[in-house]
């Protein structure tokens, strides 16, 4: 309940806040509060913009809907390039969060639960946890916040998806060699560089891609079918992975016989593998405008290009 907190604390500055610019110009259709909103954010005077920006409003470009074969033939691809992969990624993101005890427990670094305290478990759940947050999550985060615009969103992804493909074939194929005593630090390592490049990788880029490649009308709209792409593997991801990853010859109590921890990654491993063929559907946002991504400032070069050429027939 204490995570409550932080978001009650910003309800009432974000309801100060301003929309942006372009949601209240070409979708609120209201121009002149658009440029009041910016001259009070940037601290510049734009009321010169103002009759602009009321072309741009009565000119009506990109006015097609979300189910219209004008999207479909512009982004249709473009959205599912990103829900599915956000919906891949999250399949085996999750199930790597929610289930390392298992994980832990089945390569014997952390012991099994009958053989220690309620307390003892937690601590030693939570410590390897945080190690591996420490080693692999947040150093990932910080890579891809300095070098997502030298990069770039298509590489960053394609890359995280390969090396986690790559990581989780390497715990799965000689899995029997991590189990042995004296090798489980190995797998950790290799375990949380899994992390580190889902970070540096997809779990940065599908939320990131989405806000930036779609028209303003539109954008949270798919951003959010993309998201919920996402909480769907999410759950995919925890439920499955809990039942698949079940020893074949002696589950836990009340569950079925699974196919084990070692063949569930080679799984998550072609789930990633898909992640890596479903990034070729995201074009690269890197270096370009909203405008420029979602095909409207094409449409504002082509319908200048067309008043050009009827001007001197009508003169």
């Amino acid at each position: 309940m204490l995570g409550a907190v932080p978001a009650l604390l910003t309800y009432y500055w974000r309801m100060k806040m301003p929309e942006t610019a372009r949601y209240t110009a070409l979708v609120a259709k209201n121009a002149k509060l658009a440029a009041a909103d910016m001259s009070k954010v940037l601290q510049v005077e734009l009321e010169d913009e103002t009759e602009k920006m009321d072309e741009m409003v009565s000119r009506g470009a990109n006015d097609f809907g979300l189910f219209s074969p004008q999207f479909a033939r512009r982004h249709g691809l473009h959205l599912v390039g990103t829900a599915t992969t956000w919906f891949l990624l999250d399949i085996a993101f999750y199930s790597q969060n929610l289930f390392q005890k298992d994980i832990f427990t089945s390569i014997n670094w952390i012991p099994k639960a009958r053989t220690m305290s309620a307390l003892d478990e937690v601590f030693r759940i939570s410590r390897a946890q945080t190690l591996i947050a420490l080693c692999g999550t947040v150093p990932g985060y910080w890579f891809t916040v300095f070098l997502i615009d030298v990069v770039g969103r298509f590489a960053i992804q394609l890359m995280g998806f390969f090396m986690m493909t790559v990581f989780m074939l390497g715990l799965a194929v000689p899995y029997h060699h991590w189990t042995t005593p004296g090798n489980q630090i190995g797998f950790v390592v290799m375990y949380a560089f899994t992390f580190f490049f889902a970070n540096f990788g997809p779990n940065a880029t599908t939320f990131v891609v989405p806000a930036e490649i779609f028209p303003a009308r539109l954008r949270s709209t798919c951003h959010g079918i993309s998201a919920a792409a996402g909480k769907a593997g999410a759950m995919i991801g925890a439920f499955g992975f809990l039942y698949a990853a079940q020893d074949p010859h002696k589950p836990d109590a009340g569950y079925r016989p699974g196919i084990g921890v070692r063949n569930s990654l080679f799984v998550l491993a072609g789930v990633n593998l898909l992640g890596f063929m479903f990034t070729f559907l995201v074009p690269e946002a890197n270096g370009k405008s909203l405008e420029e991504m979602s095909g409207e400032a094409q449409d504002d070069e082509d319908q200048a290009r067309a008043a050009a050429a009827v001007q001197p027939s009508t003169a």
